[in-house]
């Protein structure tokens, strides 16, 4: 666990040296959970959420996008459920005077036994040489001990987590005897809970002035439009809308980096279906989405289905994408079978009519909606940590690459003249002009080509042209590959099918 811990703090080191994440406000001295995306952070971004695009609505027909207003009528939350019900429960420990979430207490314990289980099922591995993991889990005492203790908790923990009952929660995590990870005292408050919607004020005076939130969520943004996507776009059942954008929520325990933030982005999609059919369509966006992420080429021993024992109550299917963050297994995407329950809700509260008048089958009805849902900021701190590299080369050297898939890298190719002087600058310039207009690149001259070529290895660069003096002679270029450092000669004429993105 410690090995994660140094690889987290290098990536986020990383981010910072190499102009991907900066802290926000840093001259002011920041602010929590506040990150600013620096020039290579805001291209990798950009990146991803056009991949997503690209999937959702370019390649289906049957999905379009919207961009709704961050600011929107208070009532939709009212009918959402937010401003009753979208609450963290929270503890104070009364000696370090630190405020936690109470959930999130209780979901560290459960990480630390699991953390015991798999160290233990490390230690076996080294130690036989014929080592079968499901035998050994299923016969070891410790293990067999910590699961029963994870499995029992964990059931009782979703149970009071369902019913919200706080005297529950705060009575479990006396009984488990979870410590303050800053005091060290178990000297707890009651546990209360807290609204996580950031309220304002609209009006020209603060008398007359209407209370309103930032939109905790984007999903209502395309509830709210389905009539109107649905008749101007004459959409047919089935079909989706689509939507990137912000959102943002008061954690109190805002931590990991980019993980979890107060203000972040989502780029979801609601799919519109027949009741009845949402189960196959709940199927089918699990492959779909999962087959996305397999398209950038990242190890799939990275994701895992964590399918949902314990519903929100509006849902009658629901599973996670979890991916392997230098932290662990955590939720990068989540599907989800949210039945009728949002355009109901406000059908109910506006009084308007939010139905779907089906043609094969002659009556009108509220359709039923398959929720994908993944967070740009998480998406990007996937990739960012699985992409962080440290290799020993066979000459000794040490070098540090971003293996980020080229499709998503911020610049596809940097151009690099051998030297700064015998017209090779303006050679490279000339490239430059050339591949610019199809692609992000990079143009350096400055510093010996080797320390060149590992600035852009550190920035995840797939490819560097080098302009020398034969590309004077014959217009060739060296092209190198980040990941194989492997060299090639082309024709300048051919640089662009070599590159492959």
């Amino acid at each position: 666990m410690a090995n994660n811990d140094e690889l987290f703090k290098q990536i986020i080191s990383h981010a910072k040296e190499y102009g991907f994440i900066f802290p926000s406000s840093e001259i002011y001295d920041g602010m929590s959970a506040v990150y600013d995306y620096a020039q290579l952070g805001v291209e990798l971004k950009n990146n991803i959420k056009q991949y997503w695009w690209k999937a959702m609505v370019q390649y289906n027909e049957n999905i379009v996008g919207i961009d709704s207003a961050i600011f929107m009528h208070p009532t939709i939350w009212k009918a959402s459920g937010h401003v009753d019900a979208f609450n963290d429960p929270l503890i104070d420990n009364k000696d370090s005077k630190k405020r936690y979430r109470a959930d999130v207490l209780i979901e560290d314990y459960l990480q630390k036994l699991e953390d015991k289980n798999e160290k233990e099922v490390e230690k076996a591995k080294k130690k036989f040489e014929n080592f079968d993991e499901k035998l050994f889990k299923e016969t070891n005492p410790n293990i067999l001990r910590n699961q029963e203790k994870i499995n029992s908790v964990s059931s009782r923990f979703a149970e009071l987590m369902n019913q919200s009952d706080l005297v529950g929660i705060k009575s479990l995590i006396e009984e488990l005897e979870i410590v303050c990870p800053v005091s060290g005292s178990k000297n707890w408050t009651d546990v209360r809970q807290f609204n996580l919607m950031f309220s304002t004020q609209m009006g020209s005076v603060s008398e007359g002035a209407d209370t309103i939130y930032l939109r905790p969520e984007t999903a209502q943004g395309i509830f709210v439009n389905f009539i109107n996507v649905y008749k101007t776009g004459r959409m047919k059942i089935p079909f989706g809308i689509a939507q990137i954008g912000k959102a943002f929520r008061n954690e109190i325990v805002a931590r990991q980096f980019i993980f979890r933030m107060r203000e972040f982005e989502q780029m979801e999609m609601q799919f519109f279906v027949r009741p009845g059919e949402e189960i196959k369509w709940f199927e089918y966006w699990k492959n779909e989405r999962i087959n996305w992420h397999k398209s950038l080429g990242i190890d799939l021993a990275n994701y895992r289905f964590h399918d949902h024992d314990k519903l929100a109550h509006y849902a009658n299917a629901a599973t996670d994408i979890e991916f392997n963050f230098p932290f662990g297994f955590k939720e990068l995407e989540g599907i989800h079978s949210r039945t009728d329950y949002d355009l109901s809700q406000h059908e109910k509260f506006s009084g308007k009519k939010l139905r779907y008048f089906d043609p094969e089958t002659n009556e009108s009805y509220i359709p039923y909606v398959i929720e994908t849902s993944i967070g740009v900021d998480r998406m990007f701190l996937a990739v960012l940590g699985n992409s962080f590299t440290e290799e020993t080369l066979a000459d000794g050297s040490q070098r540090v690459v971003l293996k980020i898939p080229p499709v998503l890298a911020p610049y596809k190719v940097a151009v690099l003249p051998l030297v700064k002087k015998d017209g090779l600058p303006e050679k490279a310039r000339e490239i430059m002009d050339l591949l610019k207009m199809k692609m992000m690149c990079q143009y350096d001259e400055k510093d010996a080509i080797g320390r060149r070529y590992r600035r852009q290895d550190a920035i995840g660069t797939p490819y560097c042209i080098t302009v020398d003096n034969q590309s004077l002679e014959d217009n060739t270029v060296t092209i190198r590959e980040r990941d194989t450092m492997l060299q090639k000669r082309v024709p300048i004429s051919e640089i662009l099918q070599s590159i492959i993105l």
